[in-house]
């Protein structure tokens, strides 16, 4: 059943009554009695990567054999197959597997052009979220869906869980720090599924010249916001486990100084160390490792730190680990290397100015709450699934 909300279409989807069924979490793709009939007889684009999985198979090869025509292909950052390093251009090409073009949306094009959507009748967007602002798939959504909004085509968005949607958390972006890594006036911690944001973005008139896409989103089946979710597949190759992905909201920060994230070892986003003997015991060597990294931060040196991985407990997003590292340098200068880059994953400078003056981490959360609260009513709005609290 198609229910219209402007120029949202949502598929609602019903409990069986059967018991395995409604404990059974089903993401939109894992349901395709809820949307092979939308795509029958058209030409289809795949914004997709390596985790557009039907169970093991891939979306495209499972949409093929269902006899649906996909003739094109969108990959984001990481590349389609999901093997590239963080900021790695992408490039132009043709999946070996199926023949079919595909056309990078993480090089010199990052939104969809009319050329690339001139043959098609629709595009599908598959792609799973961590449920931070700054990752960067949610905005090439954003980009794809003001794409379909300028040429007339309509979005499917096949939704997936949140391994971070049981919160929401962070400073909210001010729009002078709009950029690739942060789109939106949202929480770092945003707290939606990918078809919730899109259905933010739309609903909010977030697009260029308030226009709105065509949206159908196919939302997970048995799937709330209290459900903790372990990813089946590492989402990025810097994200390989649950604790990096869980860590990642607390760590991205410090990719702006010089402290080693974990980049270029076996555990990246598990651990922190930089060049500083006394910065901790813990030390591991960054190096140069296929499809994970390029050139790692403080390659070949030794780093000193913390191990994360021996936390009893991992913390919902933190600003701990970031003021721990920052107190135990005599100069800022030694420490935070990029401070524009450290504004644009904030989403605003007043953090570091508010560290700057001293401030408590309370006191910079207590800061943030009048601008949450706002933001927690504006996405009450677009939920699909029981939420957190």
């Amino acid at each position: 059943m198609l229910k219209r909300i402007g120029f949202l279409a949502v598929i609602l989807f019903s409990f069986s009554c059967n018991a395995q069924s409604k404990t059974e979490l089903k993401t939109g793709a894992e349901q395709p009695e809820n949307y092979i009939y939308l795509l029958q007889n058209k030409k289809v684009g795949l914004v997709v990567n390596h985790t557009s999985l039907v169970g093991e198979v891939h979306l495209i090869d499972f949409l093929r054999a269902q006899n649906i025509e996909v003739v094109k292909i969108f990959a984001p950052e990481h590349g389609f197959r999901g093997d590239a390093s963080a900021g790695e251009l992408i490039k132009d090409g043709v999946d070996s597997k199926t023949g079919v073009p595909v056309v990078s949306l993480y090089g010199d094009t990052r939104k969809p052009l009319p050329e690339h959507l001139a043959d098609l009748d629709l595009l599908i967007f598959d792609i799973q979220d961590v449920g931070c602002r700054f990752y960067t798939y949610i905005s090439t959504l954003h980009l794809v869906m003001e794409a379909c909004a300028e040429n007339n085509k309509p979005l499917v968005v096949f939704d997936r869980p949140n391994p971070n949607g049981d919160y929401v958390a962070g400073p909210i972006l001010k729009t002078e720090y709009k950029s690739f890594v942060g789109m939106h006036p949202i929480a770092l911690v945003h707290g939606c599924t990918v078809g919730e944001l899109a259905q933010m973005i739309n609903g909010e008139k977030w697009l260029e010249n308030e226009k709105r896409c065509e949206l159908t989103i196919i939302p997970v089946a048995n799937y709330s916001h209290q459900m903790a979710y372990s990813l089946p597949v590492a989402p990025s190759p810097n994200l390989p486990n649950d604790l990096a992905v869980r860590l990642y909201p607390s760590l991205c920060f410090f990719e702006a100084t010089s402290v080693s994230v974990g980049r270029g070892t076996d555990f990246p986003f598990q651990v922190l160390g930089g060049l500083k003997p006394e910065l901790g015991d813990f030390s591991f060597t960054p190096r140069s490792i296929p499809n994970a990294a390029l050139k790692p931060l403080n390659e070949g040196k030794v780093c000193y730190g913390a191990d994360l991985r021996q936390l009893e407990e991992v913390p919902q997003f933190t600003l701990k680990f970031f003021l721990d590292f920052y107190q135990k340098y005599e100069n800022e200068e030694e420490f935070l290397t990029r401070e524009r880059w450290l504004n644009l994953l904030a989403g605003t400078d007043k953090l570091i100015q508010q560290i700057r003056q001293g401030l408590s981490e309370a006191e910079i959360v207590q800061s943030w709450q009048p601008e949450l609260e706002k933001y927690k009513r504006i996405r009450k709005k677009y939920l699909l699934y029981p939420d957190f609290e």
